[in-house]
């Protein structure tokens, strides 16, 4: 049973490409300690995808931020690039399945139940947070 208080873990997470396992790893023991077992491969799947935009199109550091609140989860990932990302297409699976890159937020579209993006800054650093919300039920 999944706990009604409401909590928040953040993983600050440098410009390296193995931040993107360490992150679904480190997701995957929060949503279990936190009975969310149900939502966890959906959430590994979201989380990936918006840490491997933060890590591979910015320059600078990032971080992974799971909330918990209302029985909504949410999963963001700040990173040090200030521009919007690009608005995702329309998720074409036969094309899709062979493409290396490009179909991260058109994943998060179609697996979350909102997502979007906003200006942030973060220990001065000016950037955007990307997010997306799983609703338990």
């Amino acid at each position: 049973m999944p706990e009604s208080a409401p909590w928040e873990y953040t993983l600050y997470i440098p410009n390296d490409v193995r931040a993107v396992t360490v992150a679904r790893r480190t997701l995957r023991l929060i949503l279990t300690m936190h009975g969310l077992i149900r939502l966890t491969d959906t959430a590994e799947l979201l989380a990936a995808e918006l840490v491997s935009n933060a890590v591979r199109h910015t320059k600078g550091p990032a971080a992974l931020r799971v909330r918990w609140s209302a029985g909504v989860l949410r999963i963001g990932a700040w990173d040090a690039d200030p521009e919007p990302p690009e608005p995702p297409g329309e998720l074409d699976l036969l094309r899709e399945a062979e493409a290396e890159e490009g179909r991260g937020l058109a994943l998060v579209r179609a697996c979350a139940d909102l997502w979007g993006w906003q200006p942030s800054a973060r220990h001065g650093n000016r950037g955007k947070y990307v997010w997306c919300a799983l609703a338990a039920a």
